[in-house]
């Protein structure tokens, strides 16, 4: 059968810190050539023309919650991968907190199997490390699974590692990417306390980031740095969100040599706590979203290189959950249909440029995991491609909203940009809204 050949016309393609004008040519699931322009050589040639739309690299997100198996009444990795189809995100890596949770070998390879399926979009997992399972840690291979995540706080109940010893031998001795969730369990349950005495289970939500404290954050964050110095372990902090833990990374070296780097996600780039009153528990996640002068610093770190990555965190609950008291309303919401068009609105607004915004969500996600062929637009890569239209203005609804849950926190925020077309691995899966019937979606691969 002969491959498949598209040519992408007139498009303004932002790569390696350039904007430039030209055409690219895919052929099969690659990207053949790039040049300033390219003419379709047979009547076969499937021509798309971009006047006026940037291309970007497919994001790539690092951290999504898509709940199956188990909890599959909040979201599937078909329900999620599709709405990060419509929002630019070609790839994603899913964490192991799902029930049952991915800590075994033989768990990690049935959520292969259900991506390999179901999946819109590339797909690869975290393995989960917890305090009895430092045998089957060091049976993962690093090539084909993406990392090890350990929770250091107590988001997701038994799989949090509270074993200094244990903790110890994990970064001792695995050679994969180990990424953690910081925060420090016992400040947290001294600071609920004191909030749980005063109002009982109804805490108003505003109060969430100072019983998810700065100081809950930089204790363990700071810890679990200087245990990684200590071993010279490769460690990932997810979702920073102090200004104060920005002060632990550093912008000297470049990102293919740093041993330790960092993440920030959407929603503490956008909200703060002012925005508690309103959105109230829709807004909360753990690490909580901290105040404006926090997010201020976030921005800093992130665009003095201090911060590598953007990701979404995204985790879904249903709109029933989300609607109860503050103890009973679980932390976590969906982004990934939404984060491209945020950051894209902050590239409106003056807070970030094109450049940077690619730089963060599609070319250092690709380095620091070292994930192969993706993240760039170069000749030779896998065509995952996103045209985006800058000035094509529209409004979150429940009526364009994807997750199967069915809500999100940007409800009613209007957005400058939209993603027009998604290419994957070379197929048009998605354009102005509608899903193609194209199955495109393939495991990611890492050269380590």
């Amino acid at each position: 059968m002969k491959e498949k050949t598209t040519l992408i016309k007139n498009a303004k393609i932002i790569n390696e810190g350039k904007v430039f004008s030209g055409d690219i040519l895919i052929e099969g699931e690659f990207i053949k050539q790039i040049d300033e322009s390219i003419s379709a050589k047979s009547p076969d040639v499937n021509v798309v023309d971009a006047e006026g739309k940037y291309i970007l690299p497919g994001v790539i997100d690092d951290q999504v919650h898509f709940r199956e198996p188990g909890l599959t009444e909040k979201a599937t990795i078909a329900t999620e991968s599709r709405a990060a189809i419509a929002g630019g995100i070609t790839s994603f890596i899913e964490m192991p907190n799902t029930n049952p949770q991915t800590t075994t070998i033989e768990k990690l390879e049935e959520k292969f199997a259900i991506a390999a399926e179901t999946s819109l979009a590339n797909y690869s997992f975290m393995f989960g490390g917890t305090n009895d399972n430092l045998d089957e840690i060091l049976k993962v291979d690093k090539t084909n699974v993406a990392g090890l995540k350990l929770f250091l706080g107590s988001s997701t109940g038994n799989m949090l590692v509270d074993n200094p010893e244990v903790l110890e031998n994990i970064f001792k001795n695995t050679d994969l990417l180990i990424s953690v969730h910081c925060e420090d369990e016992g400040t947290i349950k001294a600071n609920f306390k004191t909030y749980h005495d005063q109002y009982g289970d109804d805490i108003p939500v505003k109060y969430h980031h100072l019983i998810r404290s700065e100081e809950a954050c930089y204790l363990s964050s700071s810890k679990a740095i200087e245990l990684a110095k200590k071993t010279g372990a490769r460690l990932h902090i997810f979702h920073l969100s102090t200004g104060k833990e920005t002060s632990l990374f550093t912008n000297k070296i470049p990102l293919k040599d740093k041993k330790i780097t960092a993440e920030v996600c959407i929603h503490h780039l956008w909200f703060s706590d002012e925005d508690y009153d309103k959105k109230g528990t829709l807004i909360k996640w753990n690490p909580a979203v901290k105040t404006a002068s926090d997010r201020e610093q976030l921005w800093k770190a992130l665009l003095d290189g201090r911060i590598d990555v953007i990701a979404t965190d995204h985790a879904p609950h249903t709109k029933q959950e989300k609607d109860n008291v503050y103890t009973k309303a679980p932390s976590g919401g969906p982004l990934v249909q939404h984060a491209l068009p945020a950051m894209l609105e902050m590239y409106h607004r003056g807070k970030i440029s094109l450049e940077k915004v690619v730089e963060k969500m599609c070319h250092n996600p690709a380095i620091l995991f070292q994930v192969e062929k993706r993240g760039f637009i170069k000749e030779g890569y896998f065509a995952d491609l996103v045209l985006v239209d800058l000035n094509a203005p529209w409004t979150v609804n429940k009526g364009n909203i994807l997750y199967k849950c069915g809500w999100s926190p940007f409800e009613g925020a209007t957005f400058k940009s939209r993603v027009t077309h998604t290419f994957l691995n070379g197929s048009l899966v998605y354009q102005n809204a509608e899903f193609k019937n194209v199955k495109a979606a393939k495991r990611l691969t890492f050269t380590r």
